[in-house]
């Protein structure tokens, strides 16, 4: 979905220079960094006209939370829409059955129907057909009642001009990312800094963050699909609100694009605190979190994370130790360990991918089942922000993925090949995991079959796409470069809205793929 139009910013940590860099791409094209970008792994900052019809077309049906503290670019919007409307029978016929469709759909509360659309959103072509990215039963649960609307979007988007008032507000969407370049920027640098991890990062892993006029202020969503992490936000306009930009939001999504690949490289060591599920059991916690133990450790970790380094060095150690116990009252009970682990962590020079094993192997499962049970947890308590795509049946694809970024081909083939033995999932994606098994483990002929079948199984165009610039890479190493080219050539048509592909096939076409030289 990443079809924003006129700036995109990259923020792509940077191999050899021990440095970050900014990487603004606007209209023409891309100003080059100083030092040579890891282009495998960037954070992005986006716009998407997806996403941006579905929110219109949920304001045309009513949804009208937030609009006195929206920017004023939403109602801007609004009225163009309006006036397109009324000049049109064909729009107002569209709109009305759309609308229709809308309002008998609608879902407990007005954040709840904001959730379930951008989850849609996220999952759906891009314009002027919307049509879902993935088998109807792969799309993420909140978004599968509303799979319909769709076919609805279709007709009111051209009836009712929406691309026109797209293409009038280039210039407001493009100074909202402006505005969020250097605080993204300084949040990733930061967070890296304390986490003292080293640059560089896994083919294929994002993390976006999509800003739009059109929702409301005060809400945030963020999505892991597999080892994409998307966070759509809607920004305050006044300054002076506590949190216009919703950074803490975003930071706590880029915490788990971060951590939660270490959960599952490191399973067997969370795997023997499991024990401690049982006595979340009475915690009012999301049901996740009750049955998968590394939700759970990940979980307490960011939130520990989050407690240290909230606030200056002034911040009174009594209301972080607060925070801390509020967090544990709530079911998070490994809260408490990590924050005073973080403590020493702050004093060593390992950074977390080292320290993160240790961590896990000092804590005293009885002692954290003995404090777990004797609490009294709180009523209720907030809602994770991260949310699963995939139905609890669908989860074997996604843990592959992350097996796979988490540096274990062999457990990430596992998983992918009991995904195809079980008809889970997407078939494509099953092989496309498989594939790229093959290829850490060294297996180029494998790799090469199982890339083609990936791509003979699937409709993801972004599968496709990485399949083809895999099987030129490849192709490149055993020397055929003819071969290889028309690979790059079928990867820039699969993964022509892809700016990771895109760059990755350009690359392909220019000079023949070398595998990186190991570090002597």
């Amino acid at each position: 979905m990443r079809e924003g139009f006129l700036s995109r910013f990259f923020l792509s940590r940077l191999v050899g220079c021990g440095l970050r860099s900014l990487i603004v791409a606007a209209g023409l094209g891309l100003l080059a960094p100083l030092c040579l970008a890891d282009s495998n792994n960037p954070i992005t900052l986006d716009t998407s006209e997806t996403l941006f019809a579905v929110l219109t077309a949920m304001n045309g049906c009513g949804y009208d939370v937030g609009l006195t503290i929206s920017d004023a670019q939403r109602l801007n919007i609004r009225a163009e829409l309006d006036k397109n409307v009324k000049n049109s029978e064909e729009a107002q016929a569209a709109l009305g059955a759309m609308c229709d469709w809308y309002v008998a759909h609608r879902g407990r509360d007005a954040a709840h129907d904001l959730s379930q659309y951008v989850s849609l959103a996220l999952y759906m072509q891009g314009p002027p057909h919307f049509l879902p990215k993935v088998k109807e039963d792969e799309l993420p649960p909140d978004a599968l009642p509303i799979a319909g609307f769709g076919k609805l979007l279709e007709p009111f988007y051209d009836k009712a001009g929406l691309h026109s008032i797209w293409e009038r507000h280039r210039a407001n969407y493009a100074a909202l990312l402006a505005r969020y370049q250097e605080p993204l920027r300084k949040m990733v640098f930061d967070t890296d800094i304390y986490l003292k991890l080293q640059s560089g990062g896994f083919l294929g892993r994002t993390f976006t963050v999509y800003l739009d006029f059109l929702g409301d202020p005060n809400e945030a969503n963020a999505r892991n699909y597999g080892t994409d992490y998307d966070v759509v936000v809607f920004p305050s306009p006044d300054p002076s609100s506590t949190d216009p930009l919703k950074m803490p939001q975003i930071r706590h999504a880029y915490l788990h694009y971060l951590l939660d690949p270490l959960a599952d490289k490191h399973f067997g060591a969370i795997k023997r605190i499991e024990p401690l599920l049982q006595s979340v059991k009475r915690a009012p916690l999301e049901e996740s979190f009750k049955t998968d133990i590394t939700l759970l450790v990940t979980e307490c970790l960011v939130r520990a994370i989050e407690i240290r380094t909230t606030g200056t060095k002034q911040t009174a150690e009594a209301m972080r130790l607060q925070a801390v116990d509020d967090a544990v009252k709530q079911g998070y009970i490994l809260t408490k360990y990590f924050y005073t682990s973080l403590l020493a962590f702050e004093k060593d020079p390992a950074g977390l991918r080292t320290a993160y094993i240790d961590i896990l192997e000092n804590i005293d499962l009885k002692a954290q089942e003995k404090a777990a049970n004797e609490l009294q947890y709180v009523q209720v308590s907030a809602p994770e922000l991260v949310q699963l795509s995939r139905m609890e049946d669908r989860r074997i694809l996604s843990t592959a993925d992350k097996r796979l970024a988490a540096g274990d081909p062999k457990g990430a083939q596992e998983l992918a090949q009991q995904a195809l033995e079980k008809k889970i999932g997407d078939p494509g994606r099953a092989q496309f995991i498989l594939a790229q098994a093959a290829v850490m483990s060294k297996n180029r002929e494998v790799a090469l079959e199982d890339f083609q079948k990936a791509i003979q199984q699937t409709k993801d165009p972004k599968i496709v796409a990485w399949s083809h610039v895999y099987l030129g890479r490849i192709l490149d190493m055993k020397e055929d470069r003819e071969a290889a080219m028309d690979e790059y050539r079928a990867a820039l048509t699969a993964g022509a809205e892809l700016p990771e592909v895109k760059a990755a096939a350009e690359r392909g076409l220019q000079q023949a793929y070398e595998p990186p030289a190991k570090p002597q």
